[in-house]
């Protein structure tokens, strides 16, 4: 302002300088420079309109970014790629594939930035067709001399989130360039496939390791449950001087919780604790899931009241604790509670409530919620949401109106929704509604056996042999297996008689030379 109020007239590299300062937070501030810029009449400049581009893009406003760029007489390849990188950095992936494809209709040459922002659209939406093929473009567009390290990195992250390792490690040993970030995409590859020792092989082989290269493996272990060896290669991190980040942190209590035990629990909360304090609600959060993973609920509850700032991830993570536990009345409490202080529900948090409502039969509360989605959370209900409204009327025995409303889901029932249906329905040994459930299921997954057992099991605890060999039948020709379990028949005395296949008790009682009663006895087990 004191330049202006001086009547030195600012140029094009005073706008570009004052650009470079403006972030999401102060927006505003670019739309003055904005105004300013055209009020001056420098707009037409090429560059400082590229600038601007960036600047809205940066700032998080893609309205304003569009509206300047179709604003521009001509695109060029460096408004294009600004236009594209940005889609990229905000996650708007398909906007930016279908923004390339206009780009290709006018003529506009693909370079290497084009490029890298494509195949970090690919890897994304993990569309390894696509990323092949853009990788195609490379090889017939781009010289060998002007690909550089960033395209060979981009190349080996598109392959690598899209599961293609082979192809990745191709394109690793011809890469004429590494440096940490390829050693590191190679072993967070390897580990998010689940090919841990490849993982652990170039994690070894790799010139220089970084707490990024340690949090890769260890996230690779802890998702795989190998829990000794999360710890081991913890121990190994910190003998190796490595300082442990937020990152190691979640990752361990991952573990912990994938295993369950609550000594490791409250071992490595001690360690979190020591190290990064209780303020931190996404570590407050992620302490909360382990320990309602582990069996404690009351562990689970200290550490939720101790945090300071609840956001409203640490409040859904404890409200999920409390109805998995069982406790649906204190979940339905804290949930009011949560918005009493000032937190909005999110959409993970109402299905939680609502799962919550449907373990605890709380089926007006659950119902009322549920009705108020959009009205009072403005919330539009996904097919979870429905999934827990279908689960709370099945279990409250309104098994019609259960099939009813996933029938009117204006989105397609999951495998999950039509299970709950089935075991509702087969609890209550209601066999029209089952049968309805059944054959939806094994539309949606022909080849899964727990539908056919079910329906089976239910046509043969009714006596009704005919239906029950038929479906057995009908599974044998689709070849299908059940899974076979072993249950033991044992005579009067208590010794054993023989091993069998729980198949064969469940889905062909009629070939067993026993009574009812026996049948009675085993069909449960």
């Amino acid at each position: 302002m004191s330049m202006l109020a001086s009547s030195i007239h600012p140029d094009e590299q005073t706008f570009l300088s004052l650009l470079k300062s403006v972030d999401a937070e102060r927006r505003s501030v670019g739309k003055q420079v904005h105004a300013h810029v055209v009020v001056t009449g420098l707009h037409s400049r090429v560059y400082l309109r590229n600038s601007l581009i960036k600047m809205y893009l940066d700032a998080g406003d893609v309205e304003a970014a569009e509206a300047m760029f179709r604003c521009a007489p001509t695109a060029d390849a460096v408004s294009c790629n600004i236009m594209l990188s940005g889609y990229v950095k905000g996650g708007c992936s398909g906007k930016a594939l279908r923004f390339f494809r206009g780009m290709a209709s006018r003529g506009i040459g693909v370079d290497q930035y084009t490029a890298v922002a494509l195949l970090a659209c690919c890897g994304r939406l993990k569309k390894a067709v696509l990323g092949r093929s853009v990788h195609g473009v490379v090889v017939r567009r781009i010289g060998v001399a002007d690909r550089g390290l960033i395209l060979s990195n981009a190349l080996l992250d598109m392959y690598a989130k899209c599961g293609e390792m082979n192809t990745a490690m191709r394109v690793f040993d011809e890469a004429g360039e590494r440096d940490g970030i390829s050693w590191n995409t190679m072993v967070a590859g390897f580990a998010n496939a689940g090919l841990l020792d490849l993982a652990s092989k170039y994690f070894g082989e790799a010139p220089a390791r970084d707490i990024i290269s340690w949090n890769a493996l260890l996230a690779g272990y802890a998702r795989y449950e190998e829990f000794s060896a999360t710890m081991i290669l913890f121990h190994d991190m910190l003998a190796s001087s490595v300082i442990p980040d937020k990152v190691t942190a979640v990752t361990l209590i991952s573990a912990v919780a994938g295993k369950g035990t609550l000594n490791s629990a409250r071992s490595v909360h001690g360690w979190v604790v020591k190290e990064h304090g209780t303020q931190d609600s996404f570590l407050a959060s992620a302490l909360v899931d382990m320990y309602c993973k582990c069996g404690s609920i009351k562990l689970a509850y200290a550490v939720f009241e101790k945090a300071v700032d609840k956001d409203v991830t640490l409040w859904t993570a404890m409200i999920s604790g409390l109805a998995f536990h069982g406790h649906g009345d204190v979940a339905l409490d804290l949930f009011w509670k949560m918005q009493a202080e000032g937190t909005e529900p999110n959409g993970v948090t109402l299905v939680a409530v609502l799962s919550a409502c449907s373990h605890a039969g709380l089926f007006d509360e659950g119902c009322k919620i549920f009705d108020t989605l959009k009205q009072r959370f403005n919330i539009e209900p996904g097919v979870e949401h429905f999934g827990c409204m279908v689960d709370l009327l099945a279990r409250s025995g309104r098994l019609s109106d259960a099939v009813d409303l996933a029938r009117r889901m204006p989105m397609k029932p999951s495998r999950s929704i039509w299970g709950s249906i089935l075991s509702a329905s087969s609890a209550c040994q209601n066999t029209e509604v089952a049968e309805i459930a059944s054959k939806e299921l094994l539309c949606l997954e022909p080849a899964e056996e727990g539908g056919y057992v079910l329906l089976s099991n239910m046509y043969a605890a009714e006596g009704q042999w005919n239906y029950s060999n038929e479906v057995r039948e009908n599974m044998e020709r689709k070849g299908v297996r059940k899974s076979a379990g072993i249950i033991m028949l044992a005579s009067p005395l208590g010794k054993c008689i023989r091993a069998v296949e729980k198949t064969d008790v469940l889905l062909n009682f009629h070939s067993l030379h026993t009574t009812p009663s026996i049948l009675d006895k085993y069909k449960h087990s």
